[in-house]
């Protein structure tokens, strides 16, 4: 899983409620698509015309916010059926933050998984970064700092944001739950020894 530490970007302000997985990534593209080619379909039935060409109103096509790596939203992101893809493809399309008051359980859970980075904060705080941003969208810079846990708005407001600390360490160095586990090897070892010693029988069918 590839670490986050921070990200600087012009934020695309998508400031919409109730934004679903199935509105992310369709169904149909986690059929015969690998995870790497999941982002040019992100968003697909807004972000292009029935031509194919890029759809001028899907604020994310806009310049200066293509491609950014930080992501503003309503309430409820991420909300509707459990499909990781809807991760991978908003990666995919350079999204390594989303912004929400809220999110859907297993979206939250499948980013930290993945090395998207979820941050919860008011929905007037996310207003005020939106608001500075469409001021001013050639300039305007949003910083999220996983480091010090906090949000740099444009005008340079520092906003502290939560994040558990055992998936703050996981993130910072690119550890999903395998590797984390996987970083008590040795105690893991010893205590299976420990219990073979003691209950033999119970490891006689364990390769």
């Amino acid at each position: 899983m590839e670490n986050f530490q921070s990200v600087t970007g012009c934020a695309i302000p998508l400031m919409e409620a109730n934004v679903d997985t199935d509105v992310i990534i369709p169904i149909q593209r986690l059929v015969g698509t690998g995870r790497q080619g999941l982002g040019q379909h992100a968003f697909e039935r807004r972000r292009y015309l029935p031509d194919g060409a890029d759809n001028p109103d899907f604020i994310p096509n806009r310049a200066p916010y293509r491609e950014s790596p930080i992501l503003l939203a309503a309430e409820n992101f991420g909300c509707g059926s459990s499909r990781e893809g809807a991760v991978w493809a908003l990666m995919g399309m350079g999204v390594r933050c989303v912004i929400a008051p809220s999110f859907g359980d297993i979206f939250f859970s499948n980013c930290f998984q993945n090395g998207l980075l979820p941050v919860r904060l008011p929905i007037e705080v996310i207003r005020r970064i939106a608001e500075e941003t469409e001021a001013s969208p050639g300039n305007a810079r949003t910083t999220v700092d996983l480091e010090r846990q906090v949000v740099i708005t444009p005008s340079g407001e520092a906003i502290p944001f939560t994040v558990d600390q055992r998936k703050r360490e996981a993130m910072l160095n690119g550890l999903d739950d395998i590797a984390l586990t996987l970083k008590h090897a040795d105690a893991i070892e010893a205590w299976k020894a420990r219990d073979k010693a003691a209950r033999g029988w119970a490891w006689d069918s364990v390769a």
